[in-house]
């Protein structure tokens, strides 16, 4: 009994300011009732300290706070708004008139917030080794994607990175993506849009094109010729990979993530559970991998991207595993499926809204491929895509507007001051939000939130790209992405091709959002009609 009175009078006594004057300790006191004053006089003391921000947590220094509830911080206000997320962070910049704020949120570090193109810069490059993925993000990410490269900091990174970049060259741009990304365009065109240009009936445009860059990139990435396309059905590994990836997000929104999951039984009965999702995912998975395993038994060779992982080493000098080969798939998967087929349904649908637009990168088209562009080869289409300024473009302020990536975030292994004067502490989370940075008046003037490919065109009529700390559609730096330029290829043609051969509409009345997920997918999809293009 002593001990706990001793203990209150110190807690309270080192603590004098937020007590009463008049206040008296009691003579004396049962356990129940020490221990009750215990709780309810730290609890108190917290909430004082901690009035509003989450606990444990400082707030940085150099930059306006966006205060929240005591101990919780800013934790119940992300959850309530977690559908507009990235526009709620705009309305924060704007709220503040500032480009970089501090926010605290229970359960995570202590963050800051940047639009500053100064401060992105210097995260992604000038001051690289310092900012990493971190713990906390490898846990968020593990079920899914493992150690690869999308979540993997160090020699885990350096070896997967090395290994993935000797795919990504000019030959195989030239005869071995373009030739498939044309085969892939023709499966698509001749068993969805010819058949809905000829009945009239909508189309999920959407759900279509991810199908075609997940037969696209499962095919360059693994040789596997998995034919979604000519499934009317959902595909099981591209439903579960979906949710899994939204599943990701939310726990770096919600903590209560994974408690909801395993409440489904009683909630949700019938629905599967994370596990059961990864199951799917990792049957997928792990059959390309058997197969090629066997493939190579018997005599074959490939070089794409699963070979070139199965014949190279990791940071201890070994062949890859099978988990390591698996996580290999997935994190390309999402670079190579998700990000295409996104930045694609965005740009259609900012065409749909924009005839003005529309008809200008018809007009640059029509100049470059003949009216019998069938007759091209692989080669010939790439050559000719790399002339089309204005559809690069089109393609760039898509991103601009829709980035692939909405959001992203680094830990500090150290001290350090951001080029703005922002202090950030070791261990702290600086996050930059490239959907709201494309929206900035600050960064792009006062048009900023209107859609003109004109901005991405010199006076001279080439073709310009904006310093990565303005525009990280594609990252900067060291982790600049391996694959941007095959997603441009994989896009334009797309884009090219689709134009020319027909005119889409949207279907009235849709709620055309972006999903809050680990990259930026349309919610609800995107129903369009299909006409055939007049010549």
């Amino acid at each position: 009994m002593t001990s706990i009175l001793q203990q209150i009078t110190s807690v309270l006594s080192d603590n004098k300011a937020y007590l009463p004057t008049n206040y008296k300790l009691p003579e004396s006191i049962s356990i129940g009732s020490a221990v009750t004053i215990v709780c309810a006089t730290t609890l108190g003391l917290l909430t004082l300290k901690y009035h509003d921000r989450a606990l444990f947590s400082e707030k940085p220094k150099g930059a306006p706070f966006h205060g929240g509830i005591p101990l919780f911080g800013s934790l119940f206000e992300q959850i309530k708004f977690k559908d507009t997320i990235h526009d709620g962070t705009l309305y924060l910049m704007e709220k503040y008139d500032t480009m970089t704020f501090g926010m605290t949120i229970l359960g995570l570090p202590a963050m800051v917030i940047t639009n500053d193109p100064d401060n992105v810069e210097y995260i992604l490059k000038t001051n690289f080794s310092n900012y990493i993925k971190g713990r906390e993000s490898y846990e968020m990410l593990e079920d899914l994607f493992g150690h690869g490269i999308f979540s993997a900091d160090g020699e885990k990174w350096r070896w997967q990175r090395k290994s993935a970049s000797l795919i990504f060259n000019v030959v195989n741009f030239r005869d071995h993506f373009s030739q498939i990304f044309i085969k892939e365009f023709a499966v698509m065109t001749k068993n969805i849009f010819d058949k809905k240009a000829l009945n009239g009936k909508p189309i999920d445009f959407h759900d279509v094109i991810y199908k075609y860059t997940l037969d696209s990139f499962v095919d360059i990435g693994f040789g596997k010729q998995i034919n979604s396309l000519l499934c009317k059905e959902k595909v099981p590994f591209a439903q579960s990979f979906d949710i899994c990836q939204r599943n990701c997000s939310d726990r770096f929104i919600d903590p209560f993530t994974d408690l909801y999951d395993s409440l489904k039984p009683i909630t949700h009965p019938g629905t599967m559970r994370i596990k059961d999702h990864i199951k799917v995912i990792d049957d997928f998975a792990y059959t390309l991998i058997r197969e090629r395993r066997e493939q190579i038994t018997q005599g074959g060779e490939y070089k794409d991207l699963l070979s070139r992982f199965m014949n190279a080493k990791n940071e201890h000098d070994e062949l890859l595993n099978d988990k390591e080969l698996r996580d290999t798939i997935l994190n390309f998967i999402i670079a190579g499926r998700d990000t295409t087929a996104q930045a694609l349904s965005w740009a259609f649908y900012l065409l749909m809204n924009h005839p003005r637009v529309e008809e200008k990168l018809l007009d640059e088209i029509n100049q470059y491929f003949p009216n019998d562009h069938k007759e091209l080869n692989a080669p010939e289409y790439y050559d000719l895509i790399k002339k089309l300024t204005y559809a690069h473009a089109v393609f760039y302020e898509t991103l601009r507007l829709y980035p692939s990536v909405p959001s992203n975030g680094k830990i500090a292994l150290t001290d350090d001051i951001l080029p703005d004067g922002t202090h950030v502490k070791k261990g702290e989370l600086v996050q930059w939000v490239p959907y709201a940075m494309g929206r900035s008046t600050k960064i792009w003037g006062a048009d900023a939130k209107d859609f003109i490919p004109e901005r991405w065109i010199s006076k001279d009529g080439s073709l310009k790209r904006e310093p990565a700390g303005r525009w990280p559609a594609f990252h900067a730096g060291p982790r600049i992405c391996p694959g941007q330029n095959l997603a441009t290829l994989e896009a334009l043609i797309a884009m090219t091709l689709l134009l020319k051969r027909y005119k889409f509409k949207l279907v009235p009345g849709q709620n055309i959002m972006y999903e809050t997920s680990l990259t930026c997918p349309m919610k609800e999809g995107m129903n369009v009609t299909v006409e055939y293009r007049q010549k």
